[in-house]
């Protein structure tokens, strides 16, 4: 999809084009859900530096008061994703959701505020040992642990070979995070180390539950959000169209091979939502 194109793409599948129109023919009964890094903001380098793509914001601001429901869903803190993303006090992202921590910590832009539990006690003792144990193995030279407060991540992309050194980690982080009841959640060169029984499936069939909606739109790039595509699978066997978009990258090949619509990356993202918001204007 160009940048300054003014049609919406086609879907590639049958039920992906049922699901496109049913988010146009009744937008107040559409919910529509975004992944953050690598959909809404390139990816990077380091985490931190993660921001939106420029467009992105306003073009959902525009296009959030016509749809019945608009969140992000992300492995991210759920005030990180806040945060970085810009998503307070944005006029038109008054409903806005942000479900942090695939789910775990929720953000609602109506009060401000983040809910979560209390994280479960693996994941400081995981911690504790992460550095050390990394080093016994020898894998500490480029890579880096990020700290997510629920869960912690292993980034191998600074890596001399990243993806030699991602392939060397799987196994041992793996029985790392099972001593402590944890499980690894493999992503673009990173490890994730998190409690189970969370994931964006579970997140996701929550939400558009919650919010009723009879047609669901997710957008992901990363191997996390199979669980999100599989939950829209779920829901259209239970009578809710669907739309899965890919924000397309050729890192993860799954994700865009089960896709309805691959678009290019984070900027493709942004032309769907404004291609989305003219046509629910002429509606």
């Amino acid at each position: 999809m160009g940048s300054h194109t003014d049609s919406l793409p086609t879907p590639a599948t049958p039920a992906g084009r049922d699901g496109l129109d049913a988010i146009l023919t009744r937008p107040d009964r559409a919910a529509l859900v975004f992944d953050f890094d690598g959909t809404l903001a390139p990816i990077v380098p380091d985490p931190d530096q993660a921001r939106p793509h420029p467009d992105a914001v306003p073009a959902l601001a525009a296009l959030a008061p016509k749809v019945a429901a608009l969140a992000v869903l992300t492995g991210r803190p759920a005030g990180v994703a806040v945060r970085q993303g810009g998503f307070a006090g944005v006029p038109g992202l008054d409903h806005l959701v942000v479900l942090g921590h695939y789910g775990a910590e929720r953000w609602d832009a109506r009060t401000a505020t983040v809910t979560a539990p209390a994280p479960p006690p693996g994941v400081a003792a995981v911690r504790a040992e992460l550095p050390g144990f990394l080093d016994r193995i020898g894998a500490w030279r480029g890579t880096w642990i990020e700290e997510k407060g629920r869960a912690l991540a292993v980034h191998t992309r600074r890596a001399e070979d990243p993806q030699a050194a991602f392939d060397a980690l799987r196994g041992p982080l793996t029985d790392l995070a099972a001593r402590h009841g944890l499980i690894v959640e493999p992503g673009r060169l990173v490890l994730e180390l998190r409690p189970p029984g969370m994931d964006k499936g579970v997140a996701l069939l929550e939400y558009v539950r919650e919010t009723g909606a009879e047609a669901v739109l997710y957008a992901g790039d990363d191997l996390g959000d199979l669980a999100a595509f599989a939950a829209v699978d779920k829901l259209r066997s239970d009578g809710v169209e669907g739309l899965l978009v890919c924000s397309g990258s050729d890192e993860v090949r799954e994700l865009a091979d089960r896709a309805d619509l691959v678009v290019d990356g984070p900027a493709g993202i942004v032309d769907l939502v404004r291609a989305l918001t003219r046509r629910l204007n002429r509606e």
